[in-house]
């Protein structure tokens, strides 16, 4: 599905320009601070902006042309939007909410509605259907607003930080959900997140925006890796993704192995079964360097490297490291170690080098199968 985008919109002290074409597969995440124009761009989308000039169009249907005095309502654009706050009818229960939208729905156009059954199984939701929406935990109320949006059978599907407002559990539930969605409905999704754990989690593509303006787009694992997304998480969080296979499960110690292109990367238990495609994401902070490989210690997991590149801090003492790993040359590592470490080390540009990791420092709310 092709989304074109170009458009202008001002506010006191707030410009959003965008001239994109983006072609829509799977989760394409929106990226940014606070303030960086995320939400605003939804809601142009979805038809709830209107932008002094514009001009969107998905796949080939006008939603909005300012020139030719074009601009769809919001439920004429066949645009699902799923907000921060759910916004559920508290008068009605969970399957009243499902129920509206079903009747409501747009016109298929050729695009069968998804069933109602087969919404309410994807989600969970049949212990739910006969709750009032106000005793909802707040992961169940997205999934609720999720479902309620599908039902109105969208072609595209807008989710603006629907996992904000939730503890690290509730998130991680609902991480799988979001995750299957594309594939089970054969619906793209526009995800919207300042948060890189979440995006790493879930996106195929990558915008990031920053003052209104696009800063970085492309494949999710470079993007992660570019400086326009450590603007946004920082150094302390800055990492690379890596995506490996369930090998095996070590069970007496809770522990499963990962296959990374013929090397074996140990993190505690991720409930998949063998050969699973697992992403995960290292942070370079959790990323040790040495010359060979290291006997009796702790660190379970040391990977072969070859050192890619060398950024150092002309003022500061820490240094970043690129490194890339055999057999998958698009898999890469980050390591955050000091310039002395470098200098005693001797580390250079194309050197073999050992990568450690801790098996405990792996971040379980980024695990996940895909």
């Amino acid at each position: 599905m092709r989304l074109q985008i170009a458009l202008a919109l001002q506010r006191a002290g707030f410009a959003l320009e965008l001239d994109e074409t983006l072609e829509l597969a799977g989760i394409t995440a929106v990226m940014g601070a606070s303030g960086s124009g995320k939400s605003t761009l939804l809601r142009a989308l979805a038809g709830l902006e209107t932008p002094q000039r514009a001009r969107i169009a998905l796949d080939g249907v006008l939603l909005a042309d300012s020139a030719e005095g074009v601009n769809l309502s919001a439920h004429r654009r066949g645009i699902g939007y799923v907000f921060q706050d759910a916004r559920l009818f508290s008068h009605r229960r969970v399957l009243g909410n499902l129920r509206f939208a079903q009747q409501r729905a747009r016109p298929a156009n050729g695009t069968p509605a998804p069933a109602l059954d087969e919404v309410i199984a994807a989600l969970d939701l049949v212990p739910l259907l006969d709750r009032r929406t106000q005793g909802l935990s707040g992961g169940e109320r997205q999934r609720v607003a999720i479902a309620r949006a599908l039902l109105a059978n969208p072609r595209l599907l807008l989710l603006d930080e629907p996992l904000s407002a939730l503890d690290l559990k509730r998130k991680a539930e609902l991480l799988p959900y979001i995750r299957a969605l594309p594939q089970r409905f054969r619906i793209p999704l526009i995800y919207v997140s300042h948060a890189v754990e979440e995006v790493a989690q879930l996106a195929d593509e990558v915008l990031i925006l920053a003052a209104g303006r696009v800063v970085a787009r492309g494949e999710v694992h470079a993007v992660l890796e570019s400086a326009a997304a450590e603007a946004v998480s920082g150094h302390f969080e800055a990492g690379a993704l890596l995506d490996a296979t369930v090998h095996r499960q070590i069970t007496d110690y809770a522990l499963t192995e990962l296959d990374l292109a013929g090397q074996r990367l140990t993190l505690p238990h991720i409930d998949a079964a063998a050969g699973t495609p697992v992403r995960l994401r290292v942070r370079a902070r959790d990323v040790a360097l040495a010359l060979a490989r290291v006997d009796g210690v702790s660190i379970r997991n040391q990977l072969r490297a070859r050192v890619l590149r060398i950024d150092a801090e002309p003022a500061g003492a820490y240094a970043e490291v690129l490194l890339e790993l055999p057999g998958a040359p698009a898999q890469h590592l980050r390591a955050r170690i000091t310039r002395e470490s470098v200098a005693r080390l001797g580390l250079a540009t194309g050197q073999a080098v050992w990568a450690l990791i801790k098996s405990v420092s792996f971040d379980r709310r980024v695990l996940g199968s895909r």
